[in-house]
């Protein structure tokens, strides 16, 4: 948008013959105006486009084209379809949305015109807080604050988030990634649940219909056109003010489009060939590298700018902090389907001098099996790490075998990430693809049926335990050794080098009944249950102190991997770690250097509980920081206060972690 007008602009190589169309309302099913381009002026290249100058900020808008599909040439009659501006900055439409599975999606959705620079930042600026100080806490901006019990005013909203930003302050994470925001389709999915009957959703996100437009289904004023925009910008403004950097989970692998049969939204009917990777046995359908029905064409130079240009507008123009890339492996394979070396959209993204100080992190895998974790292509990717969540997961289960590998995951992965440094494996034990952290240890088995798909779907492993009772409990003592393998859970979290990533509500026991892929449940198996703070508050107050430990102690978050003069490893022994089959314990001394503060950890796995040897301090004592056994507020200490630990040997109680510390 400029001074002379607005420049209306769309790429389609077919196309013959397009048409710009222009709305008063977002359920008007004709135009009030369409312009219909000329093929000599109007056409650059594969670029249509047409100036207006009697256009203003929030016109409603839309495209319609005709032409050819190559290479087979096939005649499209696709007049009567209204296609959605890929770079449309807001999108518009009914705000139920009530366009049911298999329905059409025509005239659902209507660009917005937006004018990106009309908005008072008010010295807004990037965070830029270094990585090894980042610890990052993943949520759903609906989920957050959606129930009753959140207590904001505007409950499942991008306003309601940041009402909740003070909490996020107290705990002590530094950045929030959100699960997609980026304009999706919430239609119906033609399933109900067959527990309840109610029809389901979309609720996770992770079918996008525009790209750079922020999800409308999360604004206060659902019809405000520019209110998607505006409301973005005020959470994020927000979140910067209290010292809290936002990091977005895009989707840029596949599209709600889906499998050649899908509904048509924009990029299908403007260049099916350009957009998407077509099956080289039959163009008219895709390959399917993403478990979606399309794999977008990322490395079509087309598409890569468009990719660029998204990136751009999220960091420009909406100042937030950083991408997290789902399935991000699809994004280095060329257009037949095979990985490349060096995938130009990855390497563009990575030295991009818009992007340098952003925060980029990769799913280093697709779901064809293409798996990069530590050799994803690039220098300065982040790697979502699945191979610390088995393994503590595992570790923390009690199987055996896992004492080598624990060992390596505490000091950020280096077998991995070999030549690189800690910050690029992203830690995590839970996330939202899987079991909550209070799930993962009260059930031995998913229970996704409300999915509607035969308990079929989710993740069939996932090294979960339910500690003698299926779900929910009031058994004191099966209560009592969950809570405590959180503790341990979350220590082994905390205290590794790498990046840190808690999911939301996992500090206060937040529990999705036993389902581990609660993508279609916009209800309460999804939103946050406030209420559980309360219940669960000694929990809480674990974690916020160990955050509050990790900021303090600089050994926690070293710029390398640790040397032998900083780490060494003990068993029940000293200087004698146990890296047998069977072993289920494992200690470690770690110091920046000789004359710093020191902290060793014993992890004890077993059944039973072990008398471990403590280092000798000839000038120091040693003061106990945590254990996970004992009964809050004595699970953990500040730095500051924690009391003197006497005797050379401390005895660890089954299934938990002590941590000590010296100054």
């Amino acid at each position: 948008m400029g001074a002379d007008g607005v420049n209306f602009c769309v790429y389609s190589k077919k196309a013959t013959v397009a048409s710009l169309l222009l709305f008063d309302h977002h359920s008007d099913t004709r135009p009030t105006r369409e312009i219909t381009l000329d093929p000599v002026q109007n056409r650059t290249d594969d670029c249509w486009h047409v100036l207006l100058p009697d256009v203003t900020v929030g016109q409603l808008y839309g495209w319609r084209v005709a032409g050819q599909d190559a290479p087979e040439h096939r005649q499209h009659s696709e007049e009567s379809i209204l296609l959605l501006d890929p770079y449309a900055h807001a999108v518009m439409y009914a705000p139920d949305c009530e366009r049911n599975a298999g329905e059409s999606p025509t005239g659902t959705f209507k660009g917005v015109v937006v004018d990106a620079g009309s908005y008072d930042w008010e010295g807004d600026e990037p965070l830029l807080r270094p990585l090894n100080e980042t610890v990052i806490y993943e949520l759903h901006v609906r989920g957050f604050t959606r129930h009753p019990s959140s207590g904001v005013d505007h409950p499942g909203t991008y306003s309601g988030l940041a009402q909740r930003l003070p909490y996020l302050q107290s705990l002590g994470v530094t950045a929030i990634e959100l699960l997609p925001v980026q304009q999706f389709d919430p239609g119906e999915m033609g399933r109900i649940n067959p527990v309840t009957g109610e029809q389901l959703r979309q609720f996770w996100g992770y079918q996008p219909v525009a790209w750079f437009a922020p999800h409308r289904g999360y604004c206060v004023n659902q019809r405000d056109p520019l209110a998607p925009v505006t409301e973005f910008r005020n959470m994020v403004k927000a979140c910067h003010r209290a010292g809290i950097e936002v990091i977005l989970d895009v989707v840029f692998n596949h599209t709600a489009e889906g499998g050649a049969a899908g509904p048509t939204f924009g990029w299908r009917g403007f260049d099916s060939g350009s957009y998407y990777l077509s099956d080289p046995r039959d163009r008219a359908h895709y390959m399917d590298y993403s478990g979606c029905g399309n794999t977008v064409n990322a490395n079509h130079p087309v598409v890569r700018r468009m990719i660029l240009d998204c990136l751009h507008f999220w960091v420009q123009d909406m100042h937030v902090d950083g991408f997290r890339f789902d399935l991000a492996a699809v994004l280095a394979r060329g257009e037949d389907g095979k990985p490349l070396e060096k995938p130009p959209v990855l390497l563009e993204i990575e030295n991009d001098a818009l992007l340098t100080h952003t925060k980029i992190i990769a799913e280093p895998w697709d779901a064809a099996g293409l798996y990069q974790l530590g050799s994803f292509p690039g220098g300065r990717w982040l790697e979502w790490n699945d191979c610390f969540r088995d393994d503590v997961r595992r570790f923390v289960r009690g199987d055996a075998g896992m004492v080598p590998t624990l060992a390596a995951r505490f000091q950020g992965s280096p077998s991995i990430f070999h030549g690189q440094r800690p910050h690029r494996s992203v830690n995590y034990v839970t996330c939202h693809d899987g079991f909550t952290l209070n799930d993962l240890l009260s059930y031995n088995q998913r229970d996704n049926h409300a999915n509607g798909e035969n308990n079929a779907d989710g993740h069939p492993v996932s090294y979960s335990c339910n500690h003698g009772v299926e779900g929910a409990t009031d058994d004191a003592h099966v209560q009592d050794v969950r809570t405590r393998q959180m503790k341990n859970a979350f220590a082994l979290l905390l205290l590794a080098q790498g990046t840190p990533m808690l999911l939301a509500g996992d500090e206060f026991r937040r529990t999705q009944r036993g389902n581990n892929n609660a993508y279609c449940q916009d209800n309460e198996i999804s939103w946050v249950d406030w209420d559980l703070l309360a219940e669960h508050a000694a929990l809480q107050r674990y974690v916020r102190l160990l955050l509050q430990f990790r900021r303090e102690w600089p050994a926690l978050r070293l710029p390398h991997f640790p040397t032998d003069r900083q780490l060494s490893w003990h068993g029940v022994e000293l200087l004698r770690p146990d890296w047998s089959y069977h072993s289920q314990s494992l200690a470690f001394t770690l110091r920046v250097d000789e004359q710093a503060d020191a902290l060793h950890m014993m992890a004890n796995a077993h059944s039973e509980a072990l008398q471990f040897h403590l280092p000798v301090l000839p000038e120091r004592g040693w003061r106990q920081l945590l254990d996970t056994a004992r009964a809050s507020p004595e699970d953990i200490n500040t730095a500051a206060h924690a009391p003197r630990v006497d005797g050379e040997r401390y005895s660890v109680s089954a299934r938990s972690v002590v941590v000590v510390i010296a100054r």
